[in-house]
């Protein structure tokens, strides 16, 4: 994977839908623009990279910003819930940002968001932040499990992985792509899936992450997300 190039917006592009339907190791998922990853048949809804708690560790840090990020988070984690019926939630790695990050008004809030849906079985997979943030604690209800973790015939990673059998669902990378228009002004940096033939690695779920911009290997895709659209870039 390479630092990407500028591809051009199609000038008449359709639009494209909120949701994208493919197959990944002969199962059918779907691609959200709200950078998850659903798949029906394990009832199963894959995210990575919510560093929870980022924000409240730039303030212990003393820098200044905003609150309700992990709100505005825990909210549209609610909403693909309802919205795809999912029985489990796999965090793929970087739940949670920093020791410093996890003050009281977190735990509320997760306790709280944990409890409306108690019936959503939750694993973490854990990454390099959750090595130095800790586990979560026993009332957030997590399972917490090492990479790679098999979910046949998928396995849940964090770091990207190109294993000699089953498929990679990965992150840590945060994959983002930089678009230009037909205008010099007209450009764009979006989130993105990457999709490959032996792993995918998904967009940073959490509002406050930057985006490493990437360019397709051989053999991979880029699935863009611009707001609530997703659409798929030309195969390299």
């Amino acid at each position: 994977m390479s630092i990407a190039r500028d591809p051009v917006i199609p000038a008449a592009a359709p639009r494209a839908p909120d949701a994208w339907s493919t197959t990944l190791a002969g199962e059918r998922v779907e691609l959200h623009a709200e950078r998850a990853l659903y798949w029906p048949a394990g009832g199963t809804l894959f995210v990575a990279d919510v560093h929870l708690g980022k924000a409240a560790a730039f303030r212990a840090g003393g820098i200044a910003l905003p609150r309700g990020g992990t709100q505005a988070d825990l909210a549209r984690l609610t909403a693909l819930l309802a919205r795809t019926q999912a029985r489990r939630l796999v965090v793929l790695g970087d739940f949670l940002h920093a020791a410093a990050g996890r003050v009281a008004a977190l735990d509320a809030a997760f306790v709280a968001w944990r409890a409306a849906h108690a019936s959503v079985a939750l694993m973490l997979v854990r990454g390099n932040h959750d090595d130095r943030a800790g586990d979560p604690p026993a009332a957030w209800g997590v399972d917490v499990v090492a990479a790679p973790h098999p979910l046949a015939p998928f396995l849940a990673c964090h770091e990207p992985a190109a294993p000699p059998t089953g498929y990679a669902l990965c992150g840590h990378v945060h994959p983002g792509v930089s678009l230009q228009g037909r205008s010099a002004g007209d450009h764009a940096r979006l989130p993105c899936f990457v999709l490959g033939r032996r792993r995918a690695i998904l967009p940073a779920f959490g509002g406050f992450t930057g985006l490493a911009l990437v360019a397709p290997a051989r053999g991979e895709r880029i699935v863009a997300i611009a707001g609530v659209q997703l659409f798929a870039l030309p195969e390299a």
